[in-house]
């Protein structure tokens, strides 16, 4: 005779205990959270920011107090001349607290690379999987937009992405923006404005290098629309003309979008904390979390595709339309 074997039997009422014992746990947490600030409240009450002597007016004066200015602190000028704390652009050779911040973050990428990558084998560990593991998604995220032109970009690619998406989550931890040191550097339109810069000059460098300076310019100003008369070349120049001044508006988009996105989300977490407990903006930093991967992704997929279009020659364009069509001539 042969004995079936026996398996375990779990008890109805285990999920049932774990998920209580979860709600337990998070009833508790809210409830420590709420201790927390009616103690906070006690302890170190609120000020004015006129001073300590002028009356706390409830929320203005909360809202005041959380609300970063938009342009950044500076913390020392490199000309020696008066700090400006005023203007949202700054012209002036000095470190602010976002450039410091942005250096803390360069540093805390590159150490941890190295020492996720330090001793590499051919069976990677944990920490080595996982650099490679993120890197390729990447790389193949980036294929896949640009095609087999884009591999010598994916290292640019890569390293945006993660620098941005680091760069805006370290705004959601604190105290960084609460201290005039520190400040998350995508919330700076100076901070911004750089990134789009490297993007712009990387995209029009590499489709010089790619076509020519004749045939990069000409992909704007073409003469063969002349062949089909007077007013088709005029037209085939002005449509051109236009595209060439889009092209400088592509960095300020990139700009824009970065910092509006990052700086209104920590405005407005910054509100809904000085209005309400600390539960609340508990959602709203998970939700600023997801809007941050996503604005890194966005800035480096349009620069990915910024830099595909620019190595694109017309040549290029007329045969995939080419190529597009069936035999017959009808649409594929």
């Amino acid at each position: 005779m042969t004995s079936e074997p026996e398996t375990a039997t779990i008890p109805a009422e285990a999920p049932q205990a774990a998920s209580k014992r979860r709600r337990n746990t998070l009833l508790l947490a809210m409830a420590a959270v709420i201790v927390i600030d009616v103690v906070a409240v006690f302890a170190f009450p609120p000020q004015s920011p006129a001073g300590p002597d002028a009356p706390y007016a409830f929320p203005a004066d909360a809202i005041k107090g959380n609300i970063e200015p938009i342009p950044p602190h500076v913390l020392f000028t490199l000309d020696g001349s008066e700090p400006n704390h005023t203007d949202l652009v700054l012209f002036q050779p000095s470190i602010t607290s976002t450039i410091l911040m942005m250096w803390i973050v360069m540093l805390i990428a590159i150490v941890l690379v190295i020492a996720m990558t330090r001793g590499r084998r051919e069976v990677p560990g944990g920490l080595q999987n996982a650099v490679e593991y993120v890197y390729e998604a990447l790389s193949n995220f980036g294929m896949s937009l640009g095609g087999p032109k884009a591999k010598g970009f994916i290292p640019l690619f890569a390293s945006l992405f993660v620098l941005i998406i680091l760069s805006n989550w370290s705004g959601l931890v604190p105290p960084i923006g609460k201290i005039p040191l520190l400040r998350a550097p995508t919330s700076d339109i100076n901070i911004t404005l750089g990134l789009a810069i490297v993007s712009f000059l990387t995209f029009h460098v590499s489709g010089v290098r790619r076509l020519g300076p004749g045939g990069y310019v000409g992909k704007f100003f073409s003469l063969r629309e002349f062949k089909n008369g007077v007013a088709a070349g005029l037209i085939a120049l002005f449509v051109g003309l236009m595209e060439f001044i889009l092209e400088f508006v592509k960095p300020i988009t990139l700009a824009m979008r970065l910092f509006g996105n990052i700086y209104g989300g920590e405005l407005a977490l910054a509100v809904i904390t000085s209005l309400t407990i600390a539960i609340i903006p508990v959602a709203l930093v998970g939700l600023e979390t997801f809007v941050g991967f996503v604005q890194a992704l966005i800035f480096s997929v349009l620069t990915l595709i910024f830099t595909m279009l620019a190595i694109e020659g017309h040549h290029d364009e007329h045969q995939e339309a080419h190529e597009s069509l069936a035999p017959h001539g009808q649409p594929a």
